[in-house]
């Protein structure tokens, strides 16, 4: 008799822990619904079409970050005097290229008070960028080469940067500026403006005739923050 009530007890007590189990999985369930299907895709691999956030830091050729979405080496390199651009992040389309000249994307210009202004991503990078991010998973990082940049080279007499306010005389080889551009990647402003959008160029060749300037970037490192699925 002992044996049976035993036993009874012990059924009753599987019965109790089934039913915890059972309530647990609902919960679990109950949870994951409410999240939709982005946490399976933040397992599966970026497709075209997904659309995609990303952090990311534009290098120059001697590899110095120029443009960046992070707080932390923006506040390093501004602290050691650099003329780094501090950027908003970039969310684009997986292997969608861009038929524009000119991409715009936010960043912080300190001149002037501070505001936030359109710095021009050239439609060469932004491609790259866009196919590049395809097979990368959420918190992916990546260093994104762009196509060769030696036809984004411009000179200037030493009156158009005068016009600028700029004078040649105290510029060398090396030296880093911040320069409007039109939606033409070959062509340049003068100077910033609020109908140009900006791009940091850096002076590699100096003659009587003036200056000659590299308006390209060789690469940027990326970060895949997040991405959805339609």
């Amino acid at each position: 008799m002992g044996e049976k009530k035993q036993k009874e007890a012990s059924q009753k007590q599987w019965k109790k822990v089934l039913f915890v189990i059972a309530a647990i999985l609902f919960v679990v369930v109950m949870v994951v619904s409410s999240m939709g299907t982005n946490w399976i895709t933040g397992l599966a691999p970026i497709k075209a079409g997904d659309t995609v956030v990303l952090d990311f830091t534009l290098y120059n050729a001697a590899g110095n970050p120029l443009v960046t979405t992070s707080q932390a080496l923006y506040k390093q390199e501004i602290a050691n005097g650099s003329g780094i651009l501090y950027a908003k992040q970039l969310t684009l389309t997986a292997n969608q290229t861009s038929g524009k000249a000119v991409y715009p994307v936010q960043v912080y210009y300190s001149g002037n008070g501070g505001s936030w202004i359109d710095f021009a991503l050239y439609n060469t990078e932004y491609n790259a960028l866009t196919t590049g991010v395809v097979g990368l998973k959420a918190k992916d990082t990546k260093k994104i080469a762009f196509p060769s940049s030696s036809s984004l080279t411009a000179q200037f007499t030493p009156e158009n940067l005068m016009s600028a306010n700029i004078n040649a005389s105290t510029l060398e080889v090396g030296d880093s500026l911040m320069m409007g551009v039109s939606a033409d990647p070959e062509a340049s402003a003068s100077n910033v403006s609020a109908d140009s959008y900006i791009r940091i160029v850096e002076v590699t060749r100096k003659t009587p005739e003036g200056i000659v300037v590299d308006f390209g970037y060789p690469y940027a490192d990326i970060t895949v923050s997040s991405f959805s699925r339609q």
